[in-house]
């Protein structure tokens, strides 16, 4: 029996993150360097150091009051308190975090460390012939009922979430369809999990655990909990749910055996965004996230605060009476007074209404100057996604162009830097810096570089002047493999037979490849040799189908003309189809959730939306979700800008369809987007911006594949081979013409990153997972399908005395020891709200 403890640390290396993120769930033909690909380099080593330090103002147990109320803002009350269902939402992850069992937390470099309240341990005691898990639970933790946590509540989750029983609605259950069999070991307290196969994201299992009472059967896992929870085991409990004022408060748990909660009790107060810079200045909240605008205004008060000035003051120094002159001033009052009376009566009610103004900006700045901002990195990204399904992004050289064309430096400043943050763009798809297995690996794909993006669109023919040309005087380089290729699948298609897909490009690249051009990947690739085509075609003799680009079947038949795109048809479920007669084929129920599920969650980053709304299509049968298949040729067509600017092939300007979200909450998106546009329009890509709802945006565009261009967030993860996988696994057509896209919503995907993912995920050895991650990830990179430009920002305005809350970047909370500071006063012992 061998015996293998918690995770090891490592300089090189790669770790977790947020178990409120796992709950719901969350390359290339490129040129590739062989040293990126083969894991850490000498410098290529791990960042030990979050980017930005979480903000939450530490305060030791022993300063905060016992007692108090926190008022939290949150985007919605939930619409189910299962965290394991497609509408689950943030909501839902915030309450199980405080009333439910977490076996594992993550710290404040999101790294998961073992729960002592929970747990005495927990470790791999086997690995020969099967792993096996044992996990001693703490013998004083017990369910609100008073039962204590033991191996039933173990067998009821992992039965819920195996995926053998299709009657529980699940929205994942990746690690969960591993497990082989639960034992209970001396008692019930001791828990042996034996795997059928190896899996390396163990820990990331049992968290939230639920009781058997609500894992036990379909009805109590698919409804019951939804609306109450029939034990909990937190620092905190369930005590009501208003839904009619959206509030959800949670008492101070009299059955906690550990470190008692220093609050009486927490209240989640539906808040949306774009009201809570409202609700603070009315002092409603307490905590709450917040956007630029309102940090702003929070720092505006409290520099006025301390500088001596009044709300009053402030009103007229730069709030409704900042633009009253005196000249103005006399010249209303002589109007309000003067002889005219209809005149008068109108500057009369004007004056009311803007000393109204004044005295409510003046109390909403006394009162925001109670507050602070305390501000991190958010454990997301946001990334430009390119849909690489068809048009000009299904050729790798364009889309590897539009990436180098961009300077994500620039990006990540315009967002970052005007709010004190470091601004540091992501090096990685799956870990963000601080996490153990974060590794820069975008060389590659390579940095900013006008002249090698124009290089790269030279070479997949778009050219000055392409637009003017018939499609007989345009192309590519004479006699290239690219057109010849082109050529033969076009016959092919003419014939009725199956297109073939790039798998020579797909690999060649990469086999060509040498350490002297890692950094320069593009400029190899649009200039190899001969010989070095003639050694790629070898290895794809050997290796076919190894790292083979999302290609194959996607071309558009039937009654569209050759290249041409079309517009997204609905996506119909179930039997049947749209009336045009192409069947969009249902995705298994459990695919069709989880797919609900991530959507949701990134829809709630970007759109500052409810995350259940992406997941309200999935009705309670086995219809599955709309989006979870994307049908081909989605693109909306696009109008030739000025043929004598832009670059053209084909008689065809070079123009991309670049979709974003049009409400309050997504104008950081919206600025970025502008960047981007005159970033490619120096490249001569031109862009036709499609500013879209809130409430289609992710639904109806980023799901179904109706676009070229996008920009939304992924939450990143502590567990990314289990995680991130979905997210970038290579799409897969169906018999039927629909595209299998799991959440790779860029639709592209090779058959190598997805065993990288699966072999990382199937290695009990860290280091070796860590450095495959860090492959998939270098291979993800080349693709150029997904560009991660910066890292989130964390914005969150907290009562000045509220202590052990607010950014928190990586961590997750520790509720049981959010309070309120100690007044100085001997009288203020506790504090009652």
């Amino acid at each position: 029996m061998s015996q293998i403890g918690a995770p090891r640390g490592r300089t090189c290396s790669r770790s977790p993150r947020s178990r409120t993120l796992r709950s719901v769930a969350t390359l290339t033909s490129a040129v590739l360097a062989v040293t990126v690909l083969a894991g850490c380099s000498s410098g290529d080593e791990a960042d030990e150091t979050p980017a930005a330090a979480q903000d939450n103002a530490p305060a030791a147990r022993d300063k905060v009051a016992d007692g108090g109320t926190l008022r939290w803002a949150v985007d919605a009350v939930p619409t189910t308190l299962n965290t394991f269902q497609a509408d689950a939402d943030g909501t839902t992850s915030r309450i199980a975090g405080a009333v439910l069992p977490s076996l594992y937390t993550l710290d404040a470099r999101g790294r998961p460390r073992l729960n002592e309240d929970y747990l005495e341990s927990a470790q791999v005691v086997e690995t020969e012939p099967k792993q096996v898990v044992l996990y001693k639970l703490n013998q004083q933790a017990v369910w609100s009922d008073g039962r204590e946590i033991g191996a039933p509540d173990f067998v009821a989750q992992w039965r819920a979430l195996s995926g053998r029983d299709t009657a529980y609605w699940t929205a994942r259950n990746s690690g969960y369809e591993r497990i082989e069999k639960i034992e209970r070991g001396k008692n019930d307290l001791e828990v042996r999990v034996t795997f059928s196969k190896p899996y390396a994201d163990w820990q990331s299992l049992f968290t939230p655990l639920y009781p058997k009472q609500v894992m036990g059967s379909p009805n109590s896992f698919n409804d019951g909990a939804r609306t109450t929870l029939k034990a909990t085991a937190g620092p905190f409990l369930l005590k009501s749910i208003d839904r009619k004022n959206g509030d959800v408060t949670l008492a101070r748990n009299p059955r906690w055996w550990g470190q008692p909660a220093k609050l009486d009790s927490v209240v989640l107060k539906a808040v949306p965004r774009a009201e809570r810079a409202a609700a603070l200045a009315a002092g409603t909240l307490d905590l709450a996230e917040i956007d630029r605008s309102t940090a702003e205004r929070i720092s505006l008060a409290l520099r006025d605060a301390r500088a001596g000035r009044s709300g009053a003051q402030a009103a007229l120094a730069h709030g409704p009476g900042s633009s009253i002159t005196p000249s103005k001033a006399l010249k209303s009052w002589a109007l309000a007074h003067g002889s005219d009376e209809e005149k008068a009566e109108e500057v009369q009610a004007a004056r009311e209404k803007n000393q109204k103004a004044i005295a409510e900006y003046a109390s909403a700045q006394d009162i925001l100057a109670k507050y602070v901002v305390r501000k991190s990195l958010e454990p997301a990204y946001t990334q430009l996604s390119l849909n690489g399904e068809s048009g000009p992004l299904a050729d790798e050289r364009v889309r590897r162009a539009v990436a180098r064309a961009i300077n994500r430096q620039e990006l990540a400043e315009s967002v970052l830097k005007p709010l004190g943050l470091p601004a540091r763009p992501p090096g990685s798809h799956l870990a963000l810096a601080g996490q153990a297995a974060y590794a820069d690996s975008s060389d590659a794909l390579g940095d900013q570089d006008t002249k090698e993006a124009r290089a790269l669109l030279a070479d997949a023919g778009w050219v000055p002047g392409g637009a003017e040309r018939k499609p007989a005087e345009a192309g590519t380089k004479a006699g290239s493999e690219a057109e010849k290729k082109k050529a033969a699948e076009k016959a092919a298609a003419e014939k009725g037979e199956k297109t073939g897909s790039t798998d020579a490009d797909s690999t060649k690249t990469d086999a060509t490849k040498t350490d002297s051009t890692k950094t320069d990947s593009t400029k190899t690739d649009a200039t190899k040799s001969d010989a070095a085509k003639t050694d790629a075609a070898k290895t794809d003799a050997k290796k076919k189908d190894s790292d083979t680009a999302s290609d194959e079947g996607l071309y558009i038949v039937g009654d569209d003309k050759p290249g041409e795109r079309r517009a997204a048809p609905a996506p119909v479920i179930g039997a049947g189809g749209p009336e045009n007669g192409t069947n969009i084929l249902a995705p298994a129920p459990a695919a069709a959730r989880q797919s609900a599920a991530l959507l949701a969650r990134a829809e709630a980053l970007d759109t500052g939306t409810g995350a259940a709304r992406a997941a309200q299509s999935v009705a309670r049968t086995d219809k599955g979700v709309a989006g979870a298949y994307a049908p081909r040729g989605t693109a909306a067509p696009v109008t030739a800008p000025d043929a004598a600017k832009a670059l053209g092939k084909d008689g065809k300007a070079l123009s991309l369809r670049f979709v974003l979200p049009s409400g309050p909450g997504s104008e950081s998106l919206r600025a970025v987007g502008d960047r981007i546009v005159r970033m490619l329009d120096a490249v001569g890509i031109r862009t036709e911006v499609t500013k879209v709802s809130d409430e289609s945006f992710f639904k109806d565009h980023i799901a179904s594949g109706d676009y070229d261009l996008a920009l939304y967030s992924w939450p990143a993860s502590a567990f990314p081979a289990t995680d991130a996988r979905p997210i970038f696994a290579k799409p897969e057509p169906a018999s039927d013409g629909s595209l299998l896209v799991e959440q790779n919503y860029s639709r592209v995907g090779t058959d190598r990153i997805d065993q990288l993912f699966d072999q990382a995920a199937g290695t009990l050895d860290e280091e070796e997972a860590r450095d495959l991650v860090r492959q998939a990830d270098a291979r993800i990179w080349a693709a150029a399908g997904s560009i991660p430009l910066y890292q989130r920002p964390q914005l969150v305005a907290a009562k000045a005395d509220l202590v052990n809350a607010g950014a928190w970047g990586l961590a997750a909370p520790r509720y049981q020891d959010i309070g309120f500071k100690k007044a100085s006063t001997s009288k203020g012992a506790e504090r009652n709200r």
